[in-house]
């Protein structure tokens, strides 16, 4: 008998022991139980990461015409085009079968057409490709005001800035002013400073003027 009671205090004594640490190890369990769940368990699609954004157009228009007019009602500019598409990632315009046209600062409107163009989202940049032309009114004799002929750029590729009033290239062109013409491997031209630079090269044909 006195063997046994030394036995059944170190039963007891454990027992004790494990009882104070039971809620502990259980809580450990779950904690790792859940644990595993969460590492485990299928995402929601929208908790994938952010996705890179695609060059896809969100909306389109067909046979579109859009025309910015002042504050006392006279327009201003005008786009046309046979399909315009956006595209959110570059907020950039795609256009086909373009025409667009704008009133100058000289108030002469310059029109341009091309088989495509892309465009910032204000306008105010529009890249033209597939034979591309940028055509400027003449300005008739005014008081203060040089005259100046019609101006007419042509090429693949234009690159038109509206506010600014430029145009330029890096792609071969031709420059018809008036009953002159031009030709270039790169121009610029700026109707504001009434600058132009062609590059590359250059071959012109000047027409002899009336009554010379």
């Amino acid at each position: 008998m006195s063997a046994r009671r030394p036995l059944r205090a170190v039963l007891r004594q454990t027992t004790e022991r494990l009882s104070l640490y039971l809620p502990i190890l259980v809580m450990a369990v779950l904690a790792l139980g859940s644990w595993w769940l969460v590492r485990n368990a299928p995402r929601a699609p929208g908790l994938t990461g952010a996705q890179p954004v695609r060059h896809e157009p969100d909306y389109f228009m067909r046979d579109f015409a859009v025309k910015n007019f002042d504050a006392t009602g006279r327009l201003k500019s005008e786009v046309r085009g046979a399909v315009m598409r956006h595209y959110p990632d570059t907020e950039t315009l795609e256009i086909d079968e373009v025409r667009m046209r704008a009133l100058g600062q000289d108030g002469r409107w310059s029109v341009a057409t091309a088989r495509r163009a892309l465009s910032n989202a204000d306008g105010s940049e529009v890249q033209l490709f597939g034979n591309a032309v940028v055509t400027r009114e003449p300005l008739p004799p005014q008081p203060g005001k040089t005259p100046q002929p019609r101006m007419e750029f042509r090429g693949e590729f234009l690159h038109a800035f509206t506010q600014t009033e430029r145009v330029r290239s890096n792609q071969p062109v031709t420059l018809i002013r008036g009953d002159d013409h031009f030709t270039a491997d790169a121009m610029e031209y700026d109707n504001v400073e009434q600058v132009l630079q062609m590059r590359g090269r250059v071959r012109g044909i000047l027409m002899p003027k009336p009554g010379r």
